[in-house]
């Protein structure tokens, strides 16, 4: 039996990790079915983690390191303000299908339980809500925006998608995504003067 580099190892038991989270939610996830997804002991998922909670704080971390570099990519392709915000403001709020919003929410739940998942949580979420805030000043110098206080805008536009996912996830036919962009963009007019 061939012996798999650490690195290698420990990308497949987060994988694993996600899929049991997706699955169960992060309160039901157990090492026991990390594991066995992966043919491997229970001892070997606390080799390379120590503890369940610091993988579930490592396999979120690394689900939303991916969503942040979509949020990268979507920055570095330049064009005006109003269109990068509104192409930011999609990508952050809750399209279909929605694992994303899924898991941020499962771990926001969680992290009212867990300081070191809600310290994580807070650093990744602050990272979408500064691009904001520095899109949405650079619209204002630009002359494309009306808004006397980009901060408190961007915070507003994100936590009216934060809640609107909240209705797209678990709520399952409340809202639609088209709901949801139809509101944005009522928000953005009033925020931005747009």
């Amino acid at each position: 039996m061939t012996r798999k580099a650490v690195a290698v190892r420990r990308e497949e038991i987060v994988l694993a990790a996600l899929e049991q989270i997706r699955a169960r939610g992060i309160a039901g996830v157990r090492a026991a079915d990390v594991a066995k997804a992966l043919d491997v002991s229970t001892a070997l998922i606390f080799y390379h983690f120590g503890t369940l909670e610091t993988l579930v704080i490592e396999a979120f971390r690394q689900a939303a390191e991916r969503d942040l570099a979509n949020l990268r990519a979507e920055l570095a392709r330049g064009g005006p303000a109003d269109a990068r915000l509104r192409s930011v403001l999609a990508l952050y709020g809750p399209a279909q299908p929605a694992n994303g919003w899924k898991l941020w929410i499962e771990a926001g739940a969680a992290a009212m339980r867990d300081s070191q998942l809600r310290a994580v949580l807070q650093r990744l979420d602050l990272r979408w809500r500064d691009a904001v805030v520095a899109l949405i000043a650079e619209g204002v110098g630009a002359g494309v925006f009306r808004c006397p206080d980009p901060h408190g805008a961007a915070w507003r536009l994100t936590a009216l998608l934060d809640g609107l996912a909240v209705q797209v996830v678990a709520r399952e036919g409340t809202v639609t995504t088209g709901d949801c962009a139809r509101w944005v963009e009522q928000a953005m007019a009033y925020e931005l003067g747009c």
